[in-house]
């Protein structure tokens, strides 16, 4: 199975990554962007062929490795 983790910085954490992004894509005169928030998508191909399993799987790998929870969130995607 496929398992997408998507990772992104908690609201009211500083992400600077996503401020240089805003800085740059107003320099290319895209006007309008009031924020940007940058974060991470992580895809695992996993060998578990049942879907709860496998997201049991992935949610455990983002808990402990993939996301820092203290100041970032995930969800968990199952194809």
């Amino acid at each position: 199975m496929k398992a997408r983790v998507y990772v992104m910085p908690k609201a009211g954490v500083l992400d600077p990554q996503g401020k240089a992004i805003g800085q740059a894509l107003e320099g290319l005169g895209f006007a309008g962007v009031q924020d940007v928030r940058a974060g991470k998508v992580i895809e695992l191909d996993l060998a578990e062929t049942d879907p709860a399993a496998a997201r049991a799987a992935a949610e455990e790998m983002a808990r402990r490795l993939l996301a820092n929870t203290v100041i970032e969130s995930y969800r968990v995607e199952i194809a």
